[in-house]
């Protein structure tokens, strides 16, 4: 049997909690994309907006890619609303073809992600109030967990399509931005995307909803509309 120390410890372990928090860097960020190489063979991608003033606090998404994607998809879908809107990217790697808390529970990917965002933090000037996760399919469930659970770090979350509400321990009430396709044959919304908002709504989570006439996919309109929701100001909130 696991000693009461070991048995609190590995409940630690499994919590999804981050330390990172954006604060002064101690270097500055090349502007466009860098491959931060995190751990042997496992890079992150960064996208720091060309334009960015010296000095200037950037909004700041993390983007979680779906089940045996790359970071590559969800990376080409907001690189160009980050240029022209002036927004910090971060795009990483699952371990495995998914993440780790979609099998089982939060572990090297949580680990990875927490250094990941470090590495950034100490490099570009992050406006902390402006701090979201984002995340398609599986990459959408793995960031309400995470968005659920470090409410002090994101403001925000954009999630696409999500499969199911997540483990997680509550911190702070983000805002929520939820999409689903009423056509989703993969993850249908009767079983996923509308309960999900159901309970959550019933929570007291703030969350912008929008349900589409399409697939398992987030269509263009649809991610430009949560990035605009993303950089509204509080008023408008």
């Amino acid at each position: 049997m696991l000693s009461a120390a070991a048995a609190l410890l590995a409940a630690l372990l499994a919590t999804p909690h981050l330390s990172a928090r954006p604060g002064v860097p101690v270097r500055t960020a090349a502007p466009g994309l860098t491959h931060l190489t995190i751990e042997p063979g496992r890079d992150a991608l960064l996208y720091v907006p060309t334009g960015t003033a010296p000095g200037a606090k950037l909004p700041f998404i993390l983007l979680l890619h779906g089940a045996t994607m790359r970071p590559e998809s969800q990376l080409a879908l907001f690189q160009g609303m980050a240029e022209s809107k002036g927004i910090a990217l971060l795009a990483v790697k699952s371990l495995d073809y998914t993440w780790d808390a979609i099998r089982g529970d939060y572990g090297p990917d949580l680990t990875f992600i927490d250094r990941a965002l470090k590495e950034v933090f100490a490099s570009v000037r992050v406006d902390p109030a402006r701090v979201a996760v984002e995340g398609f399919s599986d990459g959408a469930t793995y960031a309400l967990g995470l968005a659920l659970s470090n409410g002090d770090l994101f403001s925000s979350a954009m999630v696409f399509s999500a499969g199911f509400l997540p483990r997680f321990q509550q911190q702070g009430k983000p805002r929520l931005f939820i999409s689903h396709g009423t056509a989703d044959r993969i993850l249908p919304i009767d079983q996923t995307g509308r309960p999900t908002v159901a309970v959550l709504r019933a929570a007291g989570y703030r969350i912008e909803y929008r349900e589409f006439d399409g697939p398992h996919r987030i269509p263009p309109d649809i991610a430009a509309a949560a990035v605009d929701w993303l950089l509204a100001s509080p008023a408008a909130r």
